[in-house]
């Protein structure tokens, strides 16, 4: 017998309904899951940046700045020393990051690359007295960027300390070392570190190198491994790296985060972590963020140079207060305005 059309739209809703409440149901999941800690590590971000950094947590006389390679092919020109002397001046500025390559693929470095880095080292220590400049080398990574460094060879890792004792014979101060991304745990890093920084010490100079950001949450390293994303170091994995070196930079810019309140409160914890992490003989540096593209990684209005200064200076306050061995990376010169120089000044001073 045919069912009356009444009972059939009866039926469809008692169907349909359990169903509904199963997407509500796992809609409220997701958002208890996802949203929740969101708002919540939003939350302690937005705490960390709140309160007054210590009066005597300014500048160490251990700053650096990354400039660009126009330093040593010949664009920068004596007029535009001095006006990086200018800039310089007062400022607790002691090493010059100068891009000296690209190394090769296979880890080799063309002397072409640095062509002009004599003349600008004659000038700066005529200019500049007690200011280091150290050869910024550096490159992407294979498996993650196509055609980048294979650190994973013997010969590529040979390579790149024989390109360091290169340029410290042209007479740089030190190398710093660039290349990313380095996944968490990434032991052939470790054993170039291991084989670079005697090399560089050998020739006189100091090992310098570039830092990832370190796990903001428990475990953010492998869950991003997980991604595809080799964008966190674990804490462990951070100190590893520091005991390997002189110097160590945290490239604490590139966070996505969309104001600042939140970005200088991340910079004030990856402060406290790097500073847990880092022996007392190694240099730390929080990178400062002077240029102001705009993409999905980086929101210039939100990433300024005054919210990773005074997220710095927090962290310093209240992890390590009196540590010296600390300073700020200025990164990178073409694209700093007056506006972020004057926020370095301002905020991070002159220690009398």
């Amino acid at each position: 017998m045919k069912r009356p059309q009444f009972l059939k739209r009866a039926a469809l809703k008692r169907v349909r309904l359990p169903r509904r409440r199963t997407v509500r149901r796992v809609l409220i999941a997701v958002t208890l899951i996802v949203v929740v800690p969101v708002v919540a590590a939003a939350g302690a971000l937005r705490a960390s940046y709140a309160g007054v950094p210590a009066d005597d947590a300014v500048t160490r006389g251990r700053d650096a700045v990354w400039l660009g390679h126009a330093w040593v092919d010949g664009r920068r020109t004596d007029k535009d020393l001095a006006g990086l002397k200018r800039r310089l001046d007062g400022t607790g500025v002691r090493d010059l990051y100068v891009h000296a390559g690209p190394l090769e693929q296979d880890g080799t470095l063309p002397a072409s690359a640095y062509r002009g880095a004599r003349r600008l080292l004659d000038a700066v220590h005529r200019e500049l007295p007690g200011v280091r400049v150290q050869a910024w080398l550096g490159n992407v990574v294979a498996p993650d960027k196509p055609g980048g460094l294979r650190l994973d060879r013997v010969r590529t890792r040979d390579a790149v300390v024989a390109s360091s004792v290169q340029v410290m014979k042209a007479g740089f101060e030190g190398v710093h070392l660039d290349v990313e991304p380095v996944r968490d745990g990434n032991r052939d890093f470790l054993t170039l570190l291991g084989a670079l920084r005697p090399a560089v010490r050998s020739a006189g100079g100091v090992l310098s190198v570039a830092a990832q950001q370190i796990d903001p949450l428990p475990s953010m390293h492998s869950a991003s491994r997980a991604f595809g994303s080799p964008k966190w170091w674990s804490q462990a994995y951070f100190a590893k790296v520091a005991r390997r070196t002189d110097q160590i930079a945290v490239m604490s810019y590139d966070t996505a985060l969309p104001w600042e309140s939140l970005y200088g409160g991340y910079v004030a914890q990856q402060t406290r972590l790097a500073l847990e992490a880092t022996p007392s003989g190694t240099d730390l540096l929080m990178g400062l963020p002077f240029f102001h593209t705009e993409d999905m990684g980086h929101h210039g209005f939100a990433e300024t140079a005054e919210a990773a200064l005074r997220g710095a200076r927090l962290g310093l306050t209240r992890e390590d207060r009196h540590r010296e061995r600390f300073g700020l990376a200025l990164y990178v010169d073409f694209a700093a305005t007056d506006d972020d120089w004057r926020a370095y000044r301002k905020g991070w001073g002159i220690r009398r």
